[in-house]
Formats: structure tokens, sequence, C-alpha cells
């Protein structure tokens, strides 16, 4: 890159957009990174600094950043046909071969067909709504509320954003949708019980969601929904009982169990999918992210058999699905999913996932004895981790503002990128990652702590 193209880039870095998730202000005074290039678990920004990706792009890029024939998929697809509507009446065949490979891929799962998007905040959306017409399709008009957890993501849409359970998310959009309602989610390191037995508090909460249930009246809700391990809230795992008995409580209230897996599916937690990885098969299943490995945008929802006979055995009308994208089942985006699914499997970066994510684990538990500003870590199933930092061990006390920025600063500088979100820095690198390269990460984040 010429020193002309360098200096209009840096030029007008911020100026002229607004980021997602960040201050316009803070993003005008602190410019964004300039990533300009990637291959493998790297990338390259403008300056022509490298490092691991500890990030993975944004919990997606399971396959790295030269996954050729993921690349090669969505070049042919665009010189075959760019672009068709699967509204009414028209589908194209790369998204028919998509739904035959998504209903084999979660066919353990108890899934069997597919409702395709954009991405994770418009398959969070999708679900929502499938929810409350199943019930209408089924006669229960009253079932119109979603309960979920505290703690919990679920994108940004006006309905994600409704049932998130962070305030960081909602505040400044109220008022949302109504009919929403949160629960304590099994977060042993804080919560109103405190409770630090992962089993106990998982049975704590799991009443709390019976409490809800009872107080607003079973026949009053649409569904539950939960990521089966949280991710953007912190990395918080539950213990193995949670979800399972969350499925019980479902089916006795006859309530629908909605997994978001935006983060989860397709590897991630060392597990297929994150319902598969605690046993248990939803009503509906939201997919995205990892789908085409981050190189297209787009999504999914996975529906059951139950839930699909209501749809399709209806006889009156009121099952014709009035909502839908302008890409959904978008071919090159199909395109791509195919050739995606196929490598991930191919590589069985599931496998990778476990292996690699307890060498992650155990050894950000190990910096934990090294750093005080390390409150908790959690993770341990997959690659999936994070660090909660503190400025008092004894009062969880939290950190100051400008700190978790200030560290992954250091971090970056160490040759790795890492996300902080709040108080906790959130590692997710690609699936494909060595033994060596997450000792890489690991020496990264160790040096990064050494400078405070």
């Amino acid at each position: 890159m010429n020193t002309a193209n360098v200096n209009f880039l840096k030029e007008n870095n911020a100026r002229h957009m607004f980021h997602p998730m960040a201050h316009p202000a803070d993003s005008l005074a602190n410019p964004p990174k300039i990533i300009t290039g990637g291959a493998g678990v790297r990338i390259r920004d403008i300056d022509g600094n490298e490092m691991i990706d500890a990030v993975g792009g944004l919990w997606n890029v399971n396959l790295g950043y030269s996954c050729q024939p993921v690349k090669d998929a969505i070049a042919r697809q665009l010189d075959a046909l760019p672009y068709y509507s699967t509204f009414r009446g028209t589908s194209n065949d790369a998204v028919i071969a998509l739904s035959y490979e998504m209903a084999e891929f979660f066919r353990q799962d108890g899934l069997v067909r597919a409702f395709f998007t954009s991405g994770g905040s418009d398959s969070v959306e999708t679900a929502l709504r499938l929810a409350r017409q199943y019930h209408k399709i089924r006669g229960e008009h009253g079932r119109v509320k979603f309960i979920s957890l505290k703690k919990g993501y679920h994108g940004t849409h006006m309905g994600g954003a409704s049932v998130n359970g962070n305030a960081n998310f909602r505040t400044a959009y109220e008022p949302l949708l109504p009919g929403c309602y949160h629960i304590p989610a099994p977060y042993t390191y804080r919560n109103p019980f405190n409770e630090t037995d992962p089993a106990k508090l998982a049975m704590l909460c799991a009443a709390a969601l019976e409490d809800e249930i009872a107080f607003q009246g079973a026949g009053t809700i649409a569904a539950f929904i939960m990521e089966p391990i949280l991710g953007a809230g912190g990395v918080i795992p539950p213990h193995k009982s949670f979800l399972p008995k969350v499925r019980e409580i479902c089916d006795r209230n006859g309530i629908l169990l909605i997994t978001d897996e935006v983060i989860t599916a397709y590897g991630r937690t060392g597990a297929w999918s994150g319902s598969r990885l605690w046993g248990v098969k939803p009503d509906m299943m939201c997919t995205a992210k990892a789908i085409t490995n981050g190189y297209f945008p787009f999504g999914a929802v996975m529906l059951s058999q139950d839930v699909t006979d209501v749809f399709e055995n209806d006889k009156t009308g009121a099952a014709a699905i009035g909502h839908g994208y302008t890409y959904s089942g978008h071919p090159v985006g199909a395109a791509a999913a195919i050739a995606c699914l196929a490598e991930t499997k191919r590589l069985d970066v599931a496998t990778n996932a476990a292996a690699r994510g307890t060498q992650l684990f155990d050894g950000i538990e190990k910096l934990m004895k090294k750093h005080e500003l390390i409150g908790d870590v959690r993770g341990g199933h997959g690659l999936m981790a994070a660090i909660e930092l503190v400025s008092d061990r004894r009062t969880k006390a939290p950190v100051a503002k400008e700190l978790p920025m200030a560290l992954q600063e250091a971090v970056y500088k160490n040759g790795v990128m890492v996300r902080v979100s709040g108080p906790n820095m959130i590692f997710s690198p690609p699936l494909i990652i060595t033994e060596d390269e997450v000792n890489q990460v690991l020496a990264a984040v160790d040096a990064g702590f050494a400078s405070f």
C-alpha cells in the first residue's frame, strides 16, 4: 500500500461513519485499528504489524483468513448467479442444496427445517416472530411473552434488544418490546444468591425460571431463549444440569425453547452445537457467524420436527409466513455456507477446539496466580474463554473504566488481538489455531498484564 493511500485512510478513519458498539467521539479521539490483511489465524494492520487474532473476527472466523474452498465457492457462485430471491414462488439451486446440508448437520439436535437470514440479529428476530406465530397457529393467542437470562446477548434488533440481559444494549433504545422478562444467569462469580457452587446455582436459577413462569402465567409465555454458553456477557458456562432442567420446565409448561447459537454452533464449544454439548434438543436454534466463516453475511434459524409440523399441517392460513429478508437464502451466502460446512467437518474443528480450549483455559488460570488484576477466569468448553478484571479480588471491585482498553492495547503491542467487553477480556480465536499459537497468545497476555 503506497504512502498516499495509507495517509488517506488514517486521515479519514472514523470521520465518515459510526462504529458499532462505540461512542462516536471516542472513535474520533482514539481511531480504530485499521486491519488490511489476514492469513491463517493472523491479521495485519495498516502499519504492517502482524498479530494472532484471538478474537476470530467477532467469534465467526472459525476457519481462519485463508480458507480457499469458501473463497472459491463464492467466486463460482458470483459467476453463475450473484443473486435471486427466495420469496414465495422462487428459489435458487445453492439454497436448496444448503437446506439439505443444514438438516443433515443438525439432525442430532432434532432440527429439520431452515429459515435463512442475513445474520445473527436477524436469526433471533426470526425465531421470536416464529415462536409467537407457532402458538397462534395452535390457537394459543395469549402466548406472546419471552423470558431470557440476565447477562445474555441476543443481537441488536428491537426484539433481540428486548430479550438482551445487559443494560448497555437496552437503555438508550427503550421503550423496547413489551412482555420480555429476565431471570438471573448461572454466573458463579456474581449472582444475587451469593452461591458459588455451580450445581446449586443452576437449580436456583431454574427455580427462578419456574417462579417467573408461575407469576406471568404459563399460558402467556411463548418462549425461553438463551445462549448455551453466554458469550458477549463474559463467557459464562452454566452447570451441565441447567439447560436440561430448562428443557424439562419448558416442556411441562408448553413453552418453546430457543437456543441462541450464533456463537456456539459449528464447533466453537468443542461440540458441533452448544445444545449438543449439554445433551438438549431445542425447538429452534439461531445460527449465523461461522456459518460462512465470516466471509459473507448469512444466518439461519433451524426448526424442530414438532414446530415444522405445526406450520406445514396448518389448514387455516395462519401459518403463512409474513416475514423475511431481501437476502434470505442469498445464493452466494448459501454457496459459501455449503463450502464452509464441508471444511468444518473435514478439519474436525470441534475436536481441535476442545483440545486448544482446554490449553487456553488452563493457561489463563495459571496467569491468574501471577496477576492480581485477574478476578475470575471462565471457559473450559471449547475455544471460549474470558478473564474478568477487578481492582480488588477480595471485594470483587471493578477496575477503572479505562483499564480494559489499556490492557487490550498492551496485549496488541505484544502481537495478539484480544477483545474487551466491560471488565472482561474475551478470547474466541479461530478453531484452527495450533498449540504453539495458543502459547503465543498466553505469552502476549502475560506480557500485557506484566506492564501494569
